[in-house]
């Protein structure tokens, strides 16, 4: 039997269209996270002190809080509560289990 292998772009089996302004901070968002992550790559690479660095990696850490908090916003606003208009109770299992594992 065959397997299929993901592409790296491929992720999850369900899409979800966003409107230009989510999509538009969503992105900035990441792209500013992006720049932090290069920035701590720079401070390792030219011997940083640990607590400088360490100092960054809890700025990226919160960053990417902020982005989840944002993110799964719009989703119970959106997705999940359209799901649950239109009678599919599964979602709830699903927003709880996702719920579950960013509290790890």
């Amino acid at each position: 039997m065959e397997e299929k292998i993901k592409d790296e772009g491929e992720c999850c089996h369900k899409t979800k269209e966003r409107s230009d302004k989510e999509y538009k901070d969503l992105l900035h968002r990441l792209s500013r996270i992006e720049g932090q992550v290069r920035g701590i790559r720079g401070m390792v690479e030219k011997d940083a002190y640990c607590t400088d660095i360490l100092v960054q990696v809890a700025a990226v850490n919160a960053a990417l809080n902020s982005f989840n908090k944002v993110l799964l916003a719009n989703h119970i606003r959106t997705c999940v509560a359209q799901d649950i208009r239109d009678g599919k109770e599964e979602t709830i299992d699903e927003l709880v289990a996702t719920l579950q594992k960013l509290m790890k």
